[in-house]
């Protein structure tokens, strides 16, 4: 027995040796852990003692209350029964079985002597907790006799416990606690650990502390590493060096480095969050360790994380520091850290449950369908619905019960895209950031409408809806307005609200009608009157949506909100409902939705209590891991609170719960089983998945097979352009063949393809030569026919063939024979220069030594020609290279450029073809040579994908203008063009119309880019509207009601009165109107006077924040008297800053009393009196509000601008306070938009 008693904690370390050959060594470890401020036992290695021939005790007391420990220690160790016992078991011949439990030994059960754990506990100060952990190498061995023979118990082990238990074991594995019992050194290994009941060996636990002495401290030069720990299936190693660096007066000074290293040999894309304590460990008795906390994403590039400086080397070393004892320090870490990325972390292992993978910027969309999957009931009805004959590609309920049955049975990640697909989303879709609540919304209708007169109709509403009831009760009548409202979730309010009670009571609490506000009641006229809500029922399953992101009016964008809001485990909620319900409305926790990050994005998680017994476990995307109920439910409270863990982040908090009835509890999550799924949807998606994983070993096979790209002679009619056929566009017979098939074979497998004897088919490859161009050649099928079609072709992927068929008009019952010696295998086309068209004319066999001229009969008969007609023959050598045959008296073989087979003839008549465009099919090929495909879109129309024209890009500006204009049936002159930006794609400067370059300087810089310009089609002339400028503007109607925007297009050298008069030719005047016009700068929806009419346009800017708007002078404006004076007014709501609508000019008359101006100021708006709250006089910023009595007259140097006011942008302003009932912006992005599930 080996006694080593550590500051704070004591070993017994047994080993025994036997000579006979039951087994050959094991060893009891026992490790008794006061509870002294100890947080974790420590799991050492033993060495090899001999229990029974010799005993070695050494002890280091730290004070009198160690000494009292040891005594207590020895007291055990020396009692016999039990230990006899026990020897008598690891003495006992028996082989294989292994037992791993767990037991607490107490005292009372280790000696006789003491006859009762208090009197244990007298001798120790502070009680002993005693766990042993024990994995017996034994053979054969009874468990129960066992047990019975050592007089243990199983513990007790408390809910943490237990679930980190569960997050390391799997059935059949052998154990899962950390105690290895494979062989150690080449003996068996028996292990009873003896541990705090909180501790776990676990490699898979979410946290550990351990720790590492440093010994000959002042020696030490070189990094030093731990043993590692592992956490999350990682090693963890504290990392200890001694650093030097500069202090202020430039000295050096050493310093003690300390961090922590995490998989710091993996080399693999991995990541790993944590969070940890760094803490030097005192050797005074009652002093605390130094500690420094980190918090980090351990990454292959950051594997370690720390402090270069964690306290100075000076004070390590001073004795009086306490830190250091026979020039050794011992360091312990504390780390907590969440589960890995990247590694092989199985979630179903640990968990029981897989995750969802990650396609986008719709990580709340997983978070979403993991709580709607864990709702059992609902898991239920979807496979229930009856999806048969619906499109496996579109069909939502099919995408739903897919994704549902491989989160049930699957062993890794699932993907959503098929269910994404199936919304009829876009690519871009997934990636928006949609907002949850809608994203539930829309979902559960989908499911509800597809749930219509089928077995589960009804089940989302009996599940998710409750009912309230919105009033209005009248004080001083007896009248009362009800209307009965259901509900799937509920929004609350969580802005200056302290936990869920508080925001539940918000919801439910009445608002006062009285004043300007009060309710008319019909007949009894307007009432003070109380508007409220109460809940007449509460659904089994209820979503609660934390109003975290709210629209801040200031800012005009969504913001969110991370203040501290506390929601509980259980809650009840009888206090809100209208009647009692039949059961009581008492909730348990079933979900939290996190989100972390701010407005803009961030990241989604759920944390479930899948059975509802308080077991949580979190989601995050396709990781599953193991956590404790703080983790789920404290951490998530979001603010900040000194007191919690540095893991809460202050932006990390709940934004959705979801609570289910305690009454319901049992039917919401009942069992899924495999025989609640129906057998035809089981076979349906088996059968997908067989047809997945035959692509899937299609795609890992297809080394093994060619791809052989079939071409007939049809695929050559209609081709336009050089060479046979246009690669990209052919109409290929594809065959997918082994690599290893013959000639033969393949012959024989295109005969029952194409329904021709062999003998009538003769293969040609499609080879492409020196010059770029892709022509047959011959292959010997004589010889080669044994060969395998990857002998003989060139690309080991793909092999292009030209199948030449005996005619189907010929008599011939195979194909003629062919010398590649002698023969010479010709393709002939006619060029008609009158229509620029290229007309297919066959093949023909010609010996080499034939004359030129002997074609010219062969080419008349194809060509329909009289025999007699004369032809200008060309050789087709490659693009933008045709030569014409003069010599047609020459032979064929000196005739043509390297006469070979596939080489092509091109003929048309002889004649005068100048009156055509391109008369020769030189011109023709030449022409071509220079034609692209260029796109044409509508730079007006945001996305536009426009159109496709072929052009020449020798075609000047004037050619591509009217090809564009004919192509969209208008004018070529009311068209103007863009050029593409050369690294955006979007419109550029416009062209001028005079443009002397070709189209090929306009699309030169696209390349590898698909060729692009932009258009739009004009009201004027484009000549004239290059001797104009465009001025975007405002134009409101004298209701002042609503703008629109105009373009008008006034001359360059122009002013603002020439930009009127052009205003007067696009705008609607009023019938009995001044007819004259105004221009004014609105800011912010505050406004200035406008330019004077003198001003040059040049002058106007028209970038920035600063709109410029054009209106009708109103009668009564266009002359003032001296007492009179045009005021700004604008509309606010609380903040004068958040100002909104239309603002305009009202004129003031000096000494009017205010209800009269009143008066006129809201029959100019058409509105009723009690639409505005408050009138204020803003000046310098500040408002001053008028007193609405017919004592208050208005006062024009209200209005003035002071001397000592010159510097402010604006000048003073009337203001109207009211409530913006306008649509407000929930979505800041220009890409986001509302969702929608389309199938």
């Amino acid at each position: 027995m080996y006694i080593d008693i550590r500051k704070k904690k004591i070993h017994v370390e047994l080993k025994s040796k036997s000579t006979r050959n039951c087994f050959n060594s094991s060893y009891l470890l026992f490790e008794f852990a006061a509870l002294m401020g100890q947080e974790r036992s420590e799991r050492r290695s033993s060495k090899q003692i001999d229990l029974f021939s010799s005993v070695k005790t050494s002890a280091e007391c730290i004070g009198d209350q160690f000494k009292k420990l040891e005594a207590l220690l020895e007291r055990f160790g020396r009692t016999g029964g039990r230990w006899q016992r026990l020897d008598q078991i690891l003495k006992s011949k028996h082989s294989g079985a292994v037992v791993r439990k767990k037991y607490i030994i107490t005292p009372v059960q280790l000696t006789s002597e003491v006859t009762s754990t208090a009197e244990a506990a007298s001798e120790v100060p502070g009680a002993i907790k005693t766990t042993i952990n024990i994995g017996i190498a034994m053979n054969h061995v009874n468990d129960q006799e066992n047990l019975k023979q050592l007089n243990l118990a199983p513990v007790q082990v408390n809910e943490v416990e237990e679930m980190d238990t569960q997050e390391g074991e799997t059935p059949n594995d052998g154990g899962g606690d950390g105690n290895d019992t494979s062989p150690m050194n080449g003996e068996s290994e028996l292990a009873c650990i003896v541990q705090d009941q909180e501790m776990e060996e676990d490699e898979a636990r979410s946290e550990a502390t351990f720790r590492y002495t440093v010994e000959n401290l002042s020696k030490m030069k070189e990094t030093q590493l731990s043993p590692p720990c592992y956490v999350r299936n990682l090693p963890w190693k504290i990392m200890i060096m001694p650093r030097s660096s500069q202090t202020q007066d430039r000295g050096p000074q050493k310093s003690l480095g300390f961090f922590l290293q995490c998989n710091g040999e993996s080399e693999s894309s991995w990541s790993c969050y944590a969070v940890a304590d760094l803490r030097l460990l005192s050797c005074k008795e009652g002093q605390e360790p130094f500690n420094r906390k980190i918090q980090h994403l351990f990454y292959s590039k950051e594997n370690d994380w720390g402090f270069s400086h964690f306290m100075t080397w000076q004070d390590v070393l001073d004795p009086e520091k306490g830190f250091i004892k026979d020039d050794s320090i011992t360091l312990e870490v504390h780390v907590m850290a969440d589960a890995p990325h990247g590694v092989s972390w199985d979630s179903k292992k640990h968990t029981g449950f897989v995750g969802l993978k990650n396609q986008g910027a719709t990580c709340y969309m997983n978070s979403l369908l993991q709580t709607l999957y864990f709702t059992n009931q609902l898991r239920k009805a979807v496979y229930k619905m009856p999806t048969e004959s619906d499109d496996s590609s579109k069909s939502v309920a099919l995408a739903l019960q897919r994704v549902f049955h491989e989160l049930q049975f699957s062993d890794k990640p699932v993907g959503t895209k098929k269910l994404t697909k199936s919304f009829g989303w876009e690519t871009l879709d997934s990636f928006m950031q949609h907002d949850v609540q809608e994203f539930l919304r829309v979902l559960l209708d989908k499911l509800e409408s597809k749930m219509k007169g089928t077995c589960v109709e009804g089940t989302v509403p009996k599940l998710f809806e409750g009912k309230m009831v919105s009033f209005i009760k009248c004080k001083n009548i007896d009248y009362k307005s009800t209307r009965v409202e259901t509900f799937y979730d509920i929004q609350l309010n969580i802005k200056g609200k302290k936990n869920i009670y508080e925001s539940f009571n918000d919801y439910v609490s009445t608002e006062s009608l009285d004043g300007d506000n009060k309710y008319d009641a019909g007949e009894n006229g307007l009432q003070e009157a109380e508007k409220g809500v109460v809940f007449s029922s509460f659904p089994p399953v209820l979503h609660l949506h934390l109003m975290r992101f709210q629209y801040d009016p200031v800012t005009d964008c969504s913001v969110k909100f991370n203040d501290r809001f506390e929601f509980y485990e259980k809650i009840s909620l009888g206090k809100y409902l209208q009647t009692k319900e039949a059961t009581s409305a008492d909730y348990t926790l079933h979900a939290v939705l996190v989100h972390s990050g701010d407005n803009h994005g961030g990241h989604y998680v759920v944390f479930i209590n899948p059975a509802g017994d308080g077991k949580w476990c979190k989601f995050d995307d396709d990781v599953v891991s193991r956590c404790t109920k703080q983790e789920a439910i404290e951490h998530n409270y979001g603010g900040q609170d000194e007191d919690m863990s540095i893991a809460v982040k202050h932006c990390t908090n709940a934004y959705m719960l979801v609570y289910i009835r305690d009454s319901e509890l049992e039917n919401v999550l009942q069992e899924v089983k495999e025989e609640d799924i129906p057998q035809e949807l089981v076979e349906r998606l088996q059968e997908e998945k067989r047809l997945e994983q035959i692509r899937r070993k299609e795609r890992t096979e297809a080394y093994l097979y060619i791809t052989v790209n079939v071409l007939l002679e049809d695929n050559f009619d209609g081709h336009q352009g050089n060479d046979l056929y246009d690669p990209e566009h052919a109409l290929y017979r594809v065959f997918r063949v082994r690599k290893q098939c013959t000639l033969h074979e393949f012959l024989e497998l295109l005969s029952d393809s194409l329904k021709y004897p062999i003998e009538q088919i003769r293969l040609w490859p499609l080879n492409v030569r020196s010059n770029q161009t892709c022509r047959p050649m011959p292959i010997e099928l004589e010889n080669d026919l044994q060969k395998s079609i990857y002998q003989c072709a060139e690309n080991p992927n793909v092999w292009n063939v030209f199948v030449e068929l005996v005619p189907p008009d010929s008599d011939l019952t195979a194909l003629p024979p062919f010398d590649k010696d002698t023969d010479v295998l010709l393709f002939f086309k006619l060029y008609d220069p009158k229509n620029k068209k290229i007309h297919y004319c066959g093949h023909h066999y010609m010996p080499v030594t034939a004359k030129v001229q002997e074609l010219i009969p062969i080419l008349n008969e194809r060509a329909g020609f009289p025999p007699d007609t004369e032809l200008a023959l060309y050789e087709e050598i490659k693009p933008n290279l045709v030569e014409k045959i003069d010599n047609l008296t020459e032979p064929l073989e000196k005739v043509l450029e390297e006469l070979m087979d596939g080489d092509i003839i091109v003929f048309q008549k002889e004649g005068d073809n100048q009156m055509y465009e391109l008369p020769t099919c030189r011109e023709y090929f030449k022409d071509l040579f220079h034609r692209v495909e260029v796109t044409f879109c509508d730079k007006t129309i945001p996305n536009d994908t426009g159109f496709t024209m072929e052009l020449s890009l020798r075609m000047t500006y004037d050619q591509m203008a009217r090809a564009v204009a004919q192509r969209l049936g208008t004018d070529p002159y009311l068209l103007q063009f863009f050029k593409c930006q050369t690294y955006k794609d979007s419109p550029g400067h416009p062209l001028k119309c005079t443009f002397e370059g070709s189209l090929k300087d306009l699309v030169s810089y696209c390349k590898p880019k698909a060729k692009k310009l932009y258009y739009q089609q004009l009201s004027i002339r484009v000549n004239e509207l290059e001797n104009k400028k465009q001025f975007k503007c405002i134009w409101v109607g004298p209701s002042l009601k609503e703008e629109k925007e105009i373009i008008l297009y006034p001359n360059k050298n122009g002013t603002v009165a020439t930009l009127l008069e052009e205003a007067k030719k696009q705008v609607e005047l009023s019938e009995n109107g001044s007819g004259k016009l105004r221009i004014l700068e609105i800011n912010s929806s505050k406004l200035s006077p406008g330019p004077r009419e003198d001003v040059p346009l040049d002058n106007l800017n028209t970038s920035g924040t600063k709109l410029y708007r054009i209106e009708e002078i109103p009668n009564d404006e266009l002359n003032l008297a001296e007492d009179e004076m045009l005021v700004p007014v604008a509309h606010f709501h609380k903040d004068i800053f958040s100002t909104f609508g239309i603002p305009f000019f009202f004129k003031i008359k000096h000494g009017e009393p205010f209800p009269k101006m009143k008066e006129r100021l809201l029959k100019k708006l058409g509105v009723q009196e009690k639409e505005f709250e408050k009138f204020a006089v803003v000046t310098m910023g500040k408002p001053h509000f008028i007193m609405d009595s017919p004592e208050y007259c208005m006062d024009l140097a209200d209005f003035r601008i002071h001397p000592n006011q010159s510097t402010s942008p604006l000048r003073p302003w009337l203001g109207l306070e009211h409530v913006n009932k306008a649509p407000k912006r929930s979505r800041i992005n220009y890409l986001e938009k509302a969702i929608k599930i389309y199938n």
